[in-house]
């Protein structure tokens, strides 16, 4: 019995052998599988609308270029966005495209980044950190082509006051300068940087200041209230960051004085492009936040496969910005609706 035995269990041995021989093979063949598609991650600078549709784009780059992705936007500034990126590091990707909050100060944290895995920058840059590409537009002549939209609205000039989520950022300090630079007729110099705290003056515009609100809501709002009570003669609220602009107009109907101070703005949120169409928003500056998720995608796959030639002369991917009027708000919006899923959107008034 004890010899039937052995040749049983020997038989039983060999066939779970022949049996594991096959799962591995086909658990090399899943990993296989799973290891040609990249796995790639999207982070943006903060939670906003204008990320909603960079999340979009990135979506549409996974499916197009055949890649895991995985979008993620710190709710709380820069301790939430580095808690982020070492979470990433720690499970192992195949690239992380980031916007980073504060460059100046995460260049060594960055280059940890990029020492582990491919590191990209998108919609703000990081020029001294290892990171192999910036897909974004150059924000300082987009805050020019702003400071022209303010020309145009206040042809003869006057007061203006600037609101911005926050400074540290690489896009927002040259976009703000770009805005300053334009009218005060100054000759280009992305480099310069003109402090927040005092008022600059032209022969023809003034600019009064500039508030920050580090992406709080309330204090945006807030902000844009303090100022109409501040400096009553206001002639134009810039609002750079893409809520900034909702904020003024929510605070311009509570001092009933909506139409009478110009509002410039940047970015696309709905409310924006709303108040192109009413009137109540002279125009508006805006990327491409949906080709920043997608061409992001596109190139860690790229990079993910060995392709370096996808990196450019000079690492930096240009998508230009474009100005929005009453002109061409409603084909830029219909696009953009079409592009994010909201098609029947876009048409309210």
């Amino acid at each position: 019995m004890k010899i039937r035995h052995l040749v049983l269990f020997s038989l039983i041995l060999g066939m779970a052998a022949c049996s594991g021989g096959s799962n591995e093979s086909a658990s090399s063949g899943e990993s296989s599988t799973e290891a040609s598609t990249p796995r790639v991650a999207f982070v943006t600078n903060g939670v906003a609308d204008f990320w909603v549709i960079a999340e979009k784009g990135a979506e549409a780059g996974g499916a197009e270029f055949g890649a895991d992705v995985s979008v993620h936007m710190p709710p709380a500034g820069l301790s939430d966005q580095q808690r982020i990126l070492e979470d990433l590091m720690v499970k192992g990707v195949d690239g992380i495209a980031v916007s980073p909050i504060d460059p100046a100060n995460q260049t060594e944290f960055l280059d940890k980044v990029a020492a582990r895995t491919d590191l990209i920058t998108h919609d703000s840059d990081a020029p001294d950190s290892d990171r192999l590409v910036y897909i974004g537009m150059d924000n300082y002549d987009a805050g020019r082509m702003c400071g022209k939209l303010v020309k145009d609205a206040l042809p003869e000039g006057g007061e203006v006051f600037i609101f911005i989520g926050r400074l540290e950022q690489d896009n927002a300090r040259r976009r703000r300068q770009g805005v300053i630079d334009e009218l005060l007729d100054r000759d280009s110099d992305p480099m310069r940087y003109d402090p927040p705290g005092t008022a600059l003056e032209g022969e023809k515009y003034v600019i009064l200041g500039t508030l920050t609100d580090q992406f709080d809501l309330t204090k945006g709002k807030a902000n844009a209230e303090d100022v109409l009570s501040r400096y009553p003669d206001v002639d134009a609220m810039v609002g750079l960051f893409a809520y900034n602009p909702p904020l003024i107009l929510e605070a311009l109907k509570g001092a009933d004085r909506t139409g009478e101070v110009k509002v410039i703005a940047f970015d696309e949120d709905d409310k924006t492009l709303q108040g192109i169409k009413d009137g109540t928003v002279a125009g508006t500056i805006v990327q491409n936040p949906y080709e920043y998720g997608r061409q992001s995608v596109k190139i860690l796959v790229d990079l993910a496969g060995g392709d370096d030639s996808v990196i450019p002369e000079g690492g930096m991917i240009n998508i230009p910005a474009r100005t929005i009027t009453s002109e061409n708000v409603q084909a830029f919006w219909d696009d953009l609706r079409t592009k994010t899923g909201k098609a029947d959107g876009g048409n309210e008034g």
